[in-house]
């Protein structure tokens, strides 16, 4: 199923869950449909009847307690690309169409690792931090051109950042579901199974993977202890793809070289975490895709599929529920 259905010339009713903010550009929305914008507490009694869902609040974890036995919405579209809070065995045997905002992030958060990956060659979070400290303190760098990153994830953003790491001068590889050779953003894709080979070989390990069962604590410590000494490992996918605990054994023993992660277990991370006061780990409060005109670019896109659920053409970025990725892509 590509799409949702409506009635030819009726007025959809759309339910937005919102969050503290609420989102931008409603009036575009408002010319199409009946919008009812609620909080988590008023989600249960809000979707029997409704047509769609907009989850501007995507941090929410409500929908699962409030999804309808019966007559629930045709379609759910979450403002993230992340999927992993829809996809409860009430949203997924249903015929509901979920969609995502696919598209939005993907050159934000490459632009971000990179960043990231320039920051550990460089030792630039020691220069601030000395600084910080009046410390005047030589050190040498590392050469970025030539070093080894592994991108875990073959998705839109995995494939983004892929592009921009191989700019940068950086042997990138992938992996993903399937092996393939001349990947035109990857290089050489790698089959999931073969993790915990490749991690010898990696400079840096970058997570961009979706969260499933099957990527459910894939960096634990057997994995750590794979890699290099001289490796750093960054996180901006789902915090859960990484064992935190035994990721903070592995930094402080030095198994590691450094770690930047921008999603946890549990977020905001909590101010007892030792993640804090490591002097080799960079924490950002998952904001690796945040720019300027975010909010903007997300309410474009629901406005459009909207649009596009109205005239009753095929909805973009639509979800296999059942994977938990867009249709269509080289996603593998």
């Amino acid at each position: 199923m590509d799409s949702a259905r409506l009635a030819p010339g009726r007025r959809p009713r759309v339910v937005v869950l919102r969050a503290d903010d609420p989102p931008p550009g409603t009036a575009a929305l408002e010319r199409l449909a009946d919008a009812r914008y609620v909080r988590a507490s008023e989600l249960k009694a809000a979707l029997p009847g409704a047509d769609a869902l907009l989850m501007w609040d995507f941090w929410s974890t409500a929908l699962a307690d409030a999804w309808p036995d019966a007559d629930g919405p045709a379609w759910v579209h979450i403002v993230s690309a992340g999927v992993d809070r829809l996809l409860f065995p009430g949203l997924v045997e249903s015929d509901t169409v979920v969609t995502n905002a696919r598209g939005v992030f993907d050159e934000p958060i490459a632009e971000y690792v990179l960043g990231l990956v320039l920051c550990f060659a460089k030792d630039l979070h020691t220069t601030l931090r000395l600084q910080g400290e009046r410390v005047w303190r030589h050190r040498e760098t590392e050469r970025l051109a030539g070093s080894r990153a592994l991108v875990v994830g073959t998705g839109p953003i995995g494939r983004a950042i892929g592009r921009r790491l191989s700019a940068a001068g950086l042997r990138v590889s992938g992996l993903g579901r399937t092996a393939r050779d001349g990947d035109p953003d990857l290089g050489t894709v790698h089959a999931s199974a073969d993790l915990h080979a490749l991690l010898p070989e990696a400079d840096y390990v970058v997570l961009a993977a979706p969260l499933t069962d099957v990527t459910r604590g894939m960096i634990d410590g057997p994995a750590l202890a794979r890699m290099r000494p001289g490796a750093r490992l960054i996180n901006v996918g789902r915090g859960p793809l990484v064992v935190q605990d035994d990721l903070t054994a592995a930094l402080k023993a030095g198994e590691i070289a450094g770690a930047a992660l921008d999603v946890f277990v549990d977020e905001p991370l909590p101010p007892s975490s030792p993640l804090w006061d490591l002097p080799n780990v960079i924490v950002s409060p998952h904001m690796s895709g945040d720019v300027i005109g975010w909010r903007d670019e997300l309410m474009a896109l629901f406005t459009d599929n909207l649009d596009r659920f109205v005239s009753g053409r095929p909805l973009r970025n639509v979800v296999d529920k059942r994977l938990g990725y867009v249709t269509g892509t080289k996603e593998n």
